[in-house]
């Protein structure tokens, strides 16, 4: 009795090519106020002694999510945690691995409160890096004259992974993972503008916050405000857990926001401030 499907009679998989599969992993955190990624120092070459994303060899027998898990906990010490994650892309460019032809499934993962790492089997160092630090092109915000150069392609992807970050909190609630169960809309401005490395005017935020459907909702009880030296005791929210998952309206980048860059024709809008459909609201 078979158990699936039988190569064809008289295939020879030896008459192609080989190329290996690979998985790379761009995680991120916040840690003191600041947008963090994870980077491994490679030991052995090609790029050793480079920075470079968590990842490596997908195991013959192996998933795909399953290499990505342990590869993680290999290189830096970090177990399978809680938090967003999900496919981020396939690269696959001819020459993106000197060694032989590789394809890399990248994911992209982003949690709170995750531990200091521990360098492992292929990497030399491991560190939370600030994404400022990096010089990741194609990328608004990033810094041409930064002082970490990643191996690989590995800036393509991680470039590509802020961006999915930071487009997921323009349209989810995912910011309310990185503050306290109850917290001030100050609290979580200073999420977004860290992820989006920008600063946000506080009377649009609020009020976009407000007018949010699913997103949070007033502390309910005694401890509905949070008292803060001199000034007005500030009014304490929590997450709308029982919300879609969807924000609507979203809260739109400002044009100096981390992104890819686009057509530079496409219509501006102000440092700070919401998108011109929203202003009036």
């Amino acid at each position: 009795m078979t158990t699936g499907p039988q190569a064809p009679e008289g295939y020879d998989p030896h008459a192609y090519p080989p190329f290996a599969v690979t998985v790379d992993l761009a995680v991120f955190t916040v840690r003191d106020g600041a947008l963090k990624a994870l980077l491994i120092e490679r030991v052995d070459d090609p790029y050793a002694g480079a920075w470079a994303l968590p990842g490596g060899f997908v195991d013959i027998d192996e998933d795909i999510p399953d290499a990505a898990w342990r590869e993680l906990h290999e290189e830096t010490g970090l177990e399978q945690f809680a938090g967003h994650l999900e496919q981020l892309g396939t690269y696959g460019t001819p020459g993106r691995d000197p060694r032989m032809r590789v394809v890399s499934v990248a994911h992209v993962a982003f949690a709170p409160n995750l531990p200091d790492p521990t360098p492992g089997s292929d990497a030399r160092n491991a560190r939370w890096c600030d994404v400022d630090d990096l010089d990741l092109p194609g990328l608004r915000g990033s810094h041409a004259d930064a002082e970490i150069t990643l191996a690989f392609d590995h800036a393509r992807i991680l470039a590509d992974a802020v961006d999915r970050v930071a487009s997921k909190f323009e349209y989810t609630p995912l910011a309310t993972s990185f503050v306290a169960d109850h917290f001030t809309l100050g609290e979580l401005q200073h999420v977004y503008e860290a992820v989006w490395g920008t600063r946000l005017d506080r009377s649009n935020f609020r009020r976009w916050v407000k007018d949010t459907t699913g997103f949070v909702r007033p502390t309910s009880g005694t401890a509905r405000r949070r008292t803060a030296g001199a000034g007005r005791p500030a009014a304490l929210y929590t997450a709308d857990e029982d919300g879609p998952g969807t924000l609507t309206p979203p809260l739109m980048r400002p044009d100096d926001a981390r992104a890819l860059r686009h057509d530079p024709r496409a219509p501006r809008h102000e440092p700070g401030a919401l998108r011109p459909d929203e202003e009036n609201r």
